[in-house]
């Protein structure tokens, strides 16, 4: 007969809504790693992970947490998007003397919109709960995405629970209260109104494979229904009575995917709010900043503009 339990043993059920921060790994240059930290939980879904990695400073730090790319369909927090080598954005971001905090969320397959954004909004939250313990500074928190990411990126800094939808965007999953306010946005090439992109032509897959419309699969419901829904999923619908962060939008010019003009109405909707917003092009660039002859200006500007808005 095989052993019982022992009776204070915790069997772990129902699961926790998050876990709490796992013991970092330290190393040599003195930054702490904090690696596949579960921030949320939801039943049915795979537990979404955080890494944390925190530069050795003696005062609490400010931190962006950057939000993966993939048309919502895919991606992963580990990896920025091919033309941006790793070294170079974690790198640039530590030696500013800022925090990096890299988030999954669910996928769009997995679960529609507003998910991700509940996603987003629990890593906020989460982060802002354990800030002791990761050694940062939970009043200068950024958020910085890219695509996919940038859109999420964008509606974090516009949302509010007083706001349009209110509470409804918050989401209840992960720490269930705290603020999810950021000091700073950074978006790069990331949708601001969704409407006009449902008819919008994607690039062809390549032979033989399928993929998803990004768009619709993210909106979910009935083709009815997308035209609302898409309202509801675009950041510009929640500029009237915002008081928005600093934005910095970077984007292609030549973007056949995003096109340049959803940074120029989302740059021109945050003028119009009072907001402070820079709209740096790229020119000749595609998607991800394809055809860019240098990233790392891309990067370290980035870097440069979440610094002084967080004060690093």
């Amino acid at each position: 007969m095989p052993a019982s339990l022992p009776a204070e043993l915790d069997l772990g059920w129902p699961p926790l809504p998050y876990q709490a921060p796992v013991p970092p790994v330290v190393t040599e240059d003195g930054v702490s790693h904090f690696d596949g930290v579960t921030y949320a939980t939801t039943p049915g879904y795979r537990p979404r992970l955080l890494d944390a990695h925190v530069p050795a400073r003696d005062e609490p730090v400010p931190v962006v947490i950057w939000i993966h790319g993939g048309g919502w369909l895919e991606g992963d927090r580990r990896y920025p998007p091919p033309t941006i080598p790793v070294d170079l954005l974690h790198g640039s971001i530590l030696r500013a003397g800022i925090a990096l905090v890299t988030i999954d969320y669910r996928h769009s397959l997995e679960a529609p919109f507003p998910a991700q954004l509940h996603d987003v909004k629990a890593a906020i939250r989460y982060v802002r709960r354990f800030a002791d313990t990761f050694g940062i500074d939970p009043e200068r928190i950024g958020v910085w995405g890219e695509s996919a990411g940038g859109h999420l990126a964008a509606l974090a800094g516009l949302t509010r629970p007083e706001g349009p939808a209110g509470e409804a965007l918050e989401g209840t999953v992960g720490v269930r209260e705290g603020n999810t306010a950021v000091s700073a946005v950074v978006d790069w090439y990331g949708v601001s109104e969704l409407t006009s992109l449902l008819s919008h032509p994607l690039p062809p897959a390549p032979p033989g494979t399928e993929f998803p419309n990004p768009f619709t699969a993210l909106l979910g419901g009935t083709p009815e229904q997308q035209h609302e829904l898409a309202r509801a999923a675009s950041p510009l619908t929640y500029m009237e009575g915002s008081t928005p962060p600093p934005f910095l939008l970077v984007h292609g010019t030549a973007d056949g995917l995003v096109p340049y003009s959803q940074s120029e109405a989302l740059a021109e909707a945050l003028t119009d709010a009072g907001g402070e917003v820079t709209l740096e092009p790229v020119e000749d660039a595609d998607h991800i900043f394809l055809g860019a002859p240098d990233v790392t200006p891309i990067v370290t500007g980035s870097v440069a503009f979440l610094a002084r808005h967080l004060g690093a």
